[in-house]
């Protein structure tokens, strides 16, 4: 008489190769981790952190989660400071006019979507009463007309919501403004 494994047993039979690609995938791993980066990538990532104008933890980070370099910088109206009319807090603009990156902002209403100094572009932010699939729309319609690969752009927020805009354009990251320029003092 034959035994009948139990349920979800696999008889030890590797299924598809799955436990090959399983010691594979482990091996290339190890190897990737134990291995140093030559210095002059990072000192060329220190480079473009500070031209980005981020720490390099924090560029280090979001290059690691989208396998890709930021080419751009999208701010939501809160994080640079406008509230109550379409211009950038001096300390923040001051940051910003240095920046080596293309740099956006998603105004909230009832602020006019135009882009103040040093901004190169701007859009309509999403309204809270918008479905999942329209907010994702205008966001990712807002990349492909100033030509930015999403994964390539960092979205600087200061709401949680903002920080959805995130999951819903595909970006690179999401960073709070504080962050970004530092706490308020």
């Amino acid at each position: 008489m034959t035994q009948t494994p139990g349920i979800g047993h696999n008889s030890r039979q590797d299924l598809d190769g799955y436990a090959s690609r399983l010691v594979l995938w482990r091996t290339a791993r190890a190897d990737l981790i134990g291995k140093a980066m030559p210095i002059e990538v990072v000192r060329m990532r220190v480079r473009q952190a500070n031209a980005l104008g981020l720490s390099y933890k924090t560029y280090a980070g979001v290059r690691a989660a989208s396998g890709r370099d930021i080419v751009a910088l999208l701010f939501s109206s809160n994080a640079l400071g406008m509230i109550r009319r379409a211009e950038v807090e001096a300390a923040r603009a001051a940051k910003l006019a240095d920046v080596a990156a293309v740099r956006g902002v998603l105004v909230h209403p009832p602020l006019a979507a135009t882009a103040p100094e040093p901004l190169d572009w701007a859009e309509d932010a999403p309204r809270f009463d918008e479905r999942w699939s329209v907010m994702r729309d205008r966001l990712r319609t807002a990349l492909v007309r100033h030509a930015l690969p999403a994964d390539g752009v960092l979205m600087i927020g200061e709401t949680s919501f903002e920080a959805s805009w995130c999951a819903a354009a595909r970006a690179a990251g999401y960073v709070r403004g504080e962050v970004y320029f530092g706490s308020p003092e």
